[in-house]
């Protein structure tokens, strides 16, 4: 087996040409004698001799190497199918009919191992143009705010919402007899979304869940016998089973509040999203009047800033469908679905709310300790795709070279039967058999690459147009009448305005307090019912 790289084999031909001997060289480089010989008399590397009985020119290949790597860092990379389409484009342009080999993929994968393929992590459009350096660095000016950064790590706190469907397992692989497809799993036949606030400080603490079900009123017989496992968790019911403003507001009241209140007489700051619960003058207010500092997170950039996004909540929902495997044989009707929920979650949640992996989330977002390195340096910002496309062109794609010997004796063409050339294959072959003609000289060889060169880049160009022409017709196909939008402000710079309002009119906060009271006397009722906090 080959244990040797194209590159020794030069570096080795290159001590043997400054006068190393060939029986020397071979051994220090562990390259066969016979090999290096046969170089030295002129063969050339595999590749390179197999270079024109390839379908596509080695020009045309690197082209699509670099669409490759510009659809990567565009946030689209090209499926295997993609790739061979566009590949077949070109041949297309060249005149030729007859489609790529089976193998074409793995070998020109193989041509070129800057590319490799992987299984693409999913994410939204709008977070991909939503986190970018320029936002990134403009939003970090809130952070490094002397009012912020005077705050202690213990009371810098992320809140964040998750969602989790009940009875959705994993695609995991599993065991079976052989010969037997396809394999069925059993999985609980409930779907019910359920929502679950969760906060968790910069020292690795993390604050009792509230778990949000959907339905009209929490239900007692949703809940275990052994209710002691779920002390301090708060259970709250809305009709989607999503958070709303009075959630946020239950929340603050009932976890945030108490549980994270200073010794002293100290700020707190809260680091959450621009969902619009957070945003409410109620929610604000509330915070003010509790020495509770707003942070909140650009739009669409949770992926990059938010802590409990990035270390917490992919173990947390692997840990979760582990868990609800091992549960899947019990019969899971409504009631029986949300208790095997609780417990799931609860076993999945003290696996991954460790103080480790915590402290991993605010590390890794640089909000602590703080460091603009960090997010700027995420992999997920489109930024940091793009610097690898110019880094890929200029270093993937070199070709070791085979020194020249001037010795090398040519073979005679002269009995090559020259036809018309109907397709840009058949021109590069003839091409190469006139340079290899010993009537010819440096100046018609050069000449002859030079148009070979100059056609295969008329085919590249032309599938390129048709790509992007059949794009546009599909953009006009779908396009619409673009519906109002109406500006929407960062809530950072609200919370500004709504402090500085509040500071100058001391009255009107005084005034506004026993409003919360009044409503709180009006809707005992209808808290009791929506609402149970285990003691």
């Amino acid at each position: 087996m080959k244990q040797y790289t194209e590159k020794q084999l030069v570096f080795a031909i290159n001590d043997v040409n400054n006068g190393n001997p060939i029986a020397k060289t071979s051994r220090e480089w562990g390259i066969p004698r016979s090999t290096l010989q046969s170089r030295l008399k002129g063969s050339q590397p595999y590749k390179k001799a197999q270079s024109p009985f390839q379908r596509l020119s080695t020009e045309q290949e690197k082209h699509l190497a670099d669409w490759v790597l510009t659809q990567t860092a565009l946030g689209l990379p090209p499926t295997h199918q993609e790739l061979r389409f566009f590949a077949e484009r070109i041949l297309q342009a060249a005149g030729e009919t007859k489609g790529l080999g089976k193998r074409w993929i793995t070998r020109f994968l193989a041509r070129y191992p800057i590319l490799k393929t992987q299984r693409p992590r999913r994410i939204d459009n709008a977070r991909v143009n939503g986190a970018t350096t320029e936002v990134i660095k403009s939003w970090w000016l809130y952070i490094t705010n002397p009012v912020i950064n005077a705050i202690k790590p213990e009371n810098r706190w992320n809140m964040d919402e998750t969602g989790i469907m009940e009875g959705k397992g994993s695609n995991g692989l599993v065991l079976g007899l052989n010969g037997i497809r396809p394999l069925q799993r059993k999985e609980p036949g409930t779907r019910g979304w359920t929502t679950i606030i969760e906060c968790i400080s910069a020292t690795g603490v993390a604050l009792p869940p509230l778990v949000i079900f959907k339905g009209k009123n929490v239900q007692q017989q949703w809940f275990p016998t052994d209710l002691s496992l779920f002390d301090n968790w708060q259970f709250h019911a809305t009709e989607n089973g999503w958070t709303n403003n009075e959630t946020a507001i239950e929340w603050l009241k009932k976890v945030f509040i108490p549980y994270t209140q200073p010794l002293t007489p100290e700020k707190r700051l809260l680091v959450l999203d621009g969902h619009g619960s957070h945003i409410t003058d109620e929610f604000m207010l509330l915070c003010l009047q509790n020495n509770i500092q707003l942070l909140y997170l650009p739009p669409h950039s949770s992926h990059v800033l938010q802590p409990l996004d990035l270390s917490v909540f992919g173990p947390l929902k692997e840990a979760y469908r582990r868990q609800l495997g091992f549960v899947s044989q019990f019969c899971c009707s409504t009631v029986i679905g949300k208790r095997n929920f609780l417990l799931c979650y609860r076993k999945a949640r003290l696996k991954a709310f460790i103080a480790k992996t915590i402290q991993s989330g605010w590390r890794t977002t640089g909000l602590w300790p703080v460091n603009l390195a960090k997010p700027l340096l995420n992999p997920f910002l489109l930024e940091n795709s793009n610097a690898n496309v110019e880094k890929g062109k200029n270093n993937g794609f070199q070709r070791d070279k085979t020194p020249e010997n001037p010795t090398q004796k040519i073979n005679d063409q002269s009995l090559f039967i020259w036809k018309t050339p109907k397709t840009t294959r058949d021109i590069r072959l003839q091409l190469q058999e006139i340079s290899r003609s010993e009537k010819s000289n440096a100046t018609s060889r050069l000449l002859f690459a030079k148009v070979q060169k100059s056609f295969e880049a008329k085919d590249t160009l032309l599938a390129s147009a048709q790509q992007k022409i059949s794009l546009l017709e599909a953009q006009l196909e779908a396009i619409r009448p673009a519906k109002r939008r109406r500006v929407v402000p960062d809530p950072n710079e609200l919370l500004v305005n709504k402090q500085n309002i509040i500071g100058l009119q001391e009255n009107d906060i005084e005034n506004l307090e026993p409003l919360a009271d009044e409503e709180e006397v009006n809707e005992p009722e209808k808290r009791e019912n929506d609402c149970i906090f285990v003691r």
